[in-house]
């Protein structure tokens, strides 16, 4: 592993608990630097310390969703390899969420190789 990849980290944003806690020990199991927000908002708090290399992101929140919240990075010009993480299965949602520039959807409960597979999908994107 090159020093490059470990610098990069991946942030997970969903308001439940669980979800964040069982995504950031998959990940670090596989010895990725993922730190975890509850909120859009707390997410967009620590952009000030560098964006991540992926933003894995809940669809469905309270005050921001994940979708208002891609929009909103796209307005200022940031743009994160997002893998959108929902139980709706939206057509209509998913073209907006593609739109605004998510590299995958995908269905809750997430099998680990797909989210593996979009992870990487999202890190040779981010290399660009």
């Amino acid at each position: 592993m090159s020093m490059v990849e470990a610098a990069g980290w991946i942030a997970i944003v969903d308001d439940d608990p669980f979800v964040l806690k069982g995504l950031a020990r998959l990940l670090r199991g596989r010895a990725f630097n993922a730190k975890t927000f509850e909120s859009a908002e707390e997410f967009l708090a620590a952009l000030p310390d560098g964006p991540p290399e992926c933003l894995i992101l809940d669809l469905q929140m309270p005050d921001m969703t994940g979708l208002e919240l891609q929009q909103h990075l796209a307005r200022m010009g940031i743009r994160i390899p997002t893998i959108i993480i929902t139980a709706h299965g939206d057509m209509e949602v998913r073209k907006r969420c593609e739109a605004a520039g998510a590299i995958a959807y995908l269905l809750k409960p997430v099998q680990d190789t797909t989210l593996f597979a979009a992870i990487d999908m999202a890190r040779n994107r981010a290399d660009r």
